[in-house]
């Protein structure tokens, strides 16, 4: 079975999250995923997600509560395997790096630095 939930909200009282608890139970691993707007954070968690369910896995999906057509993570309970979008505003950290949970930086797929010139 494949789900969406969001773990985060903007309410009245300001944003609430729930981000601390994602893929943190026991045995699971984590991957924070940084990187810049536009290096791909979303489409590499769809792709991981997409995999999984190519190969029969099921597929747990977070939705950005900002804009439901990002994610902010993607869980695979079988494999006790997660990733998440780790910038603002659910920044994270493991909780003991290499033990349970790591990075991954799409920004070193980027041409850097840009050019003046290449902002647009």
């Amino acid at each position: 079975m494949n789900c969406q939930y969001f773990l985060g909200a903007n309410s009245a009282k300001g944003f609430f999250s729930l981000y601390d608890g994602f893929c943190r139970g026991e045995g699971d691993y984590l991957s924070i995923i940084k990187g810049g707007p536009g290096t791909g954070k979303s489409g590499f968690m769809r792709r991981i997600g997409r995999t999984a369910e190519q190969a029969g896995l099921d597929v747990e999906y977070v939705l950005c509560s900002g804009d439901s057509a990002s994610l902010d993570g993607v869980y695979i309970p079988s494999l006790h395997r997660g990733w998440m979008d780790g910038t603002s505003p659910h920044a994270s950290e493991p909780e003991a790096f290499g033990v349970n949970g790591d990075y991954v930086n799409l920004s070193c797929f980027c041409k850097t630095p840009l050019e003046r010139a290449e902002a647009d």
